[in-house]
């Protein structure tokens, strides 16, 4: 079942006061890494999904990514999907709050 644009909408209030530190690949679109050159390189890891790489896979992408750019990233932004966070978590808040 997919969420409404109100859940949404209270997803995305939920998810803004998480720290990036403890979101899990699987809930984020994109990831932008701002170089201090002031380029970017974003990677889109619905992209790689939708490609068929593995959650494993595209870690290890995102790894080598870090290693790779480690001296010259000066920022890093997390595009976070929140359809995909609702989802994951919806089905358990219904169950918990169910009762009540």
């Amino acid at each position: 079942m997919q969420p409404t644009d109100n859940v949404l909408a209270q997803w995305e209030l939920i998810v803004s006061e998480v720290s990036k530190t403890d979101v899990p690949l699987e809930c984020i679109k994109k990831i932008i890494f701002k170089l201090n050159d002031k380029r970017q390189r974003t990677v889109n890891l619905h992209t790689l999904a939708k490609q068929g790489l593995s959650i494993d896979d595209i870690e290890e992408i995102i790894s080598r990514m870090f290693a790779d750019l480690e001296h010259r990233i000066r920022d890093v932004d997390f595009i976070v999907d929140i359809k995909s966070v609702a989802a994951l978590v919806q089905p358990e808040t219904d169950r918990l709050l169910g009762n009540l």
